[in-house]
């Protein structure tokens, strides 16, 4: 399986030790599903990070090894051409385009501009139906 994870993932992964997203992240640097990255999440992770709301909370060398890692177990793709406009919001274009661009089989998100799209181009799941499903297939 082939995800994109949206920025506000890995934020709650970092911000949230004993979280959801966490776990998801941790899966997937951990092997159990592909992941893709590209320069704009990575560069905008960074600035998340960087604000200082989120580095009050999690120390820069925290921040930056966090980074060094999502992308050390990410497969790493170039910034798509921007799609037509999907989202309310259109910083989350280039999420969009991105899953469509490596033929995601998911856009896991916790942003609720995403999760609304009544007829995305690519599957949108929700955190917590991701990492369900993570968790089901343990089992199984």
């Amino acid at each position: 399986m082939l995800v994109v994870l949206d920025v506000n993932v890995y934020v709650s992964a970092i911000v949230t030790p004993t979280g959801v997203a966490r776990s998801v992240v941790e899966a997937g640097i951990g092997g159990r599903f592909d992941y893709v990255t590209s320069p704009a999440l990575l560069a905008e992770l960074a600035d998340v990070l960087a604000r200082p709301k989120i580095s009050r909370l999690v120390p820069g060398d925290v921040a930056d090894r966090f980074i060094a890692d999502v992308r050390g177990g990410a497969r790493l793709e170039p910034d798509p051409a921007e799609s037509s406009s999907v989202s309310r919001d259109p910083d989350d274009e280039y999420l969009v385009a991105l899953a469509i661009s490596v033929s995601a089989d998911a856009l896991v998100t916790g942003d609720a501009d995403l999760l609304d799209l009544s007829d995305p181009p690519v599957r949108i799941v929700a955190l917590r139906s991701f990492f369900e499903s993570l968790s089901g297939s343990e089992s199984a």
